[in-house]
Order: structure tokens, then C-alpha cells, then sequence
């Protein structure tokens, strides 16, 4: 990555925190939503899935000028195999850590849901590997990574915060697995056993099956935006060492 870039520290502590209260919304609105909708799912995920759009859109504004705000690892991953075609994106090591923060920043977020709600911390129950789930986490992660690169391809990252917020929370309703599309918050919804939970046995499952949509988004992309990899260092947000003093 570039030097114009914050340090890596600081981004790390970004995408640890980011992905953090990412899972903290996810998990802590399914669990208010089941407390104030006992018997209405539809409600639920209405509930759910609006929570999400709101603090995702925030999480977006407040920390991609630091790291960008990738909050999943398939981003960061696009974003290092991408780059490498024009010297933009993320090194190798640098993925490392954004990988290892987002990952302890999921499983921090889904404990900090489950202390906030008094639910305690326990390893979830709900099973969720089927192959119509499997085939939709395909297909959100697919449309994620594409939309989020061609932003940035085409210098419209200002719109990535309700652009991104906009498609996850309809992709919670169009995907039959209200699309998890990120493996760090896969692996942080393990240990909630809550609304918003995923068993261990669906986890790899759903993450192979977002691994497989990460590349099916990044074949789109090339093939409609050839020129994407030299915007690799705006992905999600600009961000720049000057940007976040």
C-alpha cells in the first residue's frame, strides 16, 4: 500500500472496532428485535435488517477515512489481489492484519451484544447450511464486492456509505440467508446464540460459499470496470494519512 496511507496500527485499531460494533448491531438488534416481537420473524428481521442499514452507513462515514472501513475479510482480499495488478491495494501483510483484526473484532462485538442484552456469551445453535443459503451468500457477497469496487472505480466512493448500508439491508430480504457476505462476522455470530446466530457446523459452509461469490464479484468486475485495480487504495473510502490526523 501506498505511504500517503495512515499506519498500519491505526488502521488495524479501525477495522477491530468497525467490525466490532458491526457485529454489536447485528447481533444486538436481533436480540431487541426478539424481545420486542416475540412472535412476528417478518418483524424481526425488518427490525434487524433496518438496524444494520443505519450503523453500517455510520460505521462507513466515521472510520473509512482511517482504513478505508473494510469490515470483511473478502473486501481486504479483493482489495490485496486487485491492487497487485498496479501496485495499489493491500500488501500481503497488511491483509494478514486486517483479516486478524476484523476476525477478534467480530467475536468481540457479538460478546459486547450478548453483555449489553444480559444473554450471556454462548456458542450458537442455529443451523443455517443449506444449499439455497449457500447459493445466496454467493450471490450477496458477489453483488457486495462488485458494488464496492466499482465505486471506487469510478470516483464515486462518496456514495459507498448509504450505497453499501442500501444493499446489505435489501440483500437481507432478497437472500434466503439474509446475507452474512462476510466471514468475520460469519465467525462472530458463532458465539451468540441469538436471533441473528449461526451454528460452528454452517459457519465454513457459508464462508467457502462467500470466498466463491468474493471471486465471482471480482470476474465482474473485470470484466466491466478492466481499470478497477488502480483504485484499489480508495476501497471502501479514501483513505488518506492527511485525512485522518
Amino acid at each position: 500500500m501506498t505511504s500517503h496511507q495512515p499506519p498500519l496500527w491505526r488502521r488495524a485499531i479501525a477495522e477491530v472496532l468497525g467490525t466490532g460494533l458491526l457485529v454489536a448491531i447485528v447481533v444486538g438488534s436481533g436480540i431487541a428485535a426478539q424481545q420486542l416481537s416475540p412472535n412476528d420473524i417478518g418483524l424481526q428481521l425488518l427490525q434487524n435488517s433496518t438496524a444494520t442499514v443505519l450503523g453500517l452507513t455510520v460505521l462507513i462515514l466515521v472510520l473509512g477515512p482511517v482504513s478505508g472501513a473494510h469490515f470483511n475479510p473478502v473486501v481486504s482480499l479483493v482489495d490485496s489481489i486487485l491492487g497487485r495488478r498496479s501496485g495499489t491495494g493491500l500488501s500481503v501483510p497488511e491483509l494478514g492484519t486486517y483479516v486478524v483484526a476484523q476476525t477478534v473484532g467480530g467475536i468481540g462485538g457479538s460478546v459486547l451484544a450478548n453483555a449489553m442484552f444480559e444473554v450471556g456469551t454462548s456458542i450458537s445453535t442455529k443451523d443455517r447450511a443449506t444449499p439455497g443459503h449457500l447459493l445466496a451468500e454467493v450471490v450477496a457477497t458477489a453483488g457486495l464486492v462488485l458494488l464496492i469496487f466499482a465505486l471506487a472505480a469510478t470516483n464515486r466512493g462518496v456514495l459507498a456509505a448509504p450505497a453499501v448500508g442500501a444493499y446489505i439491508g435489501a440483500a437481507y430480504w432478497f437472500t434466503s440467508s439474509t446475507s452474512f457476505a462476510n466471514p468475520a462476522v460469519t465467525v462472530g455470530r458463532i458465539f451468540s446464540d441469538t436471533f441473528a446466530g449461526i451454528a460452528p457446523a454452517s459457519a465454513p459452509g457459508f464462508i467457502v460459499a462467500q470466498l466463491i461469490g468474493a471471486a465471482v464479484g471480482l470476474g465482474l468486475l473485470l470484466v466491466l470496470f478492466p481499470f478497477a485495480g488502480r483504485s484499489a487504495d480508495d476501497v471502501i473510502l479514501p483513505h488518506s494519512a492527511e485525512g485522518s490526523r
